[in-house]
């Protein structure tokens, strides 16, 4: 069963993708989220974050870097750089903010797409919807919305099947949270 703090639930599954609505009510369930995604993500995923300036976007990754053992003080939003590489964590991290770029040609030219496929790193992009066109389509999305000063409703979405096995495996961690 889900935590009382991390409500959700699963519309249809129509086998090519799967959604997952998820509740955090406060920052620290959405630290706990994060720790939760930190032990379920892999070299090679991709997770593309959306969401209104102050959502969350860069609050739930550095929770997740945290918990891959990656130095707090070492994780910021990447707006102004356009990509942080934090490799001193359990799992090498790229994270990218397309905030800024015009379009994806800015993304490919500062090798982004290299990152992407590799298969070395988790690699987070922030804005993903600015350069979709260049992402790859087995990717989790995330729109986060802001529901109050501190909560957070997340939503989910896998297309292809190493995405949605992330999924399915994040959602069955967090109902065998205490």
């Amino acid at each position: 069963m889900i935590p009382s703090h991390l409500s959700g639930n699963r519309p249809g599954d129509n086998g090519d993708s799967e959604d997952f609505i998820l509740d955090c009510r406060s920052e620290q369930q959405t630290v706990d989220l994060g720790r939760v995604f930190a032990q379920c993500l892999r070299p090679g995923h991709t997770v593309l974050l959306n969401g209104q300036l102050g959502s969350g976007k860069t609050g739930l990754v550095r929770a997740t870097c945290i918990a891959l053992g990656i130095a707090p003080e070492r994780v910021n939003s990447p707006t102004f750089v356009l990509m942080q590489l934090y490799e001193d964590g359990a799992i090498p991290v790229a994270h990218f903010d397309t905030y800024r770029l015009a379009d994806s040609d800015e993304f490919l030219a500062i090798g982004g797409d290299e990152y992407l496929e590799c298969g070395r790193f988790v690699s987070f992009v922030e804005w993903a919807e600015r350069i979709a066109d260049v992402l790859p389509v087995d990717a989790l999305s995330v729109m986060i919305l802001q529901t109050g000063e501190t909560s957070r409703q997340f939503h989910f979405h896998a297309d292809g099947l190493r995405s949605r096995e992330l999924l399915r495996q994040l959602r069955d961690t967090l109902s065998h949270q205490p």
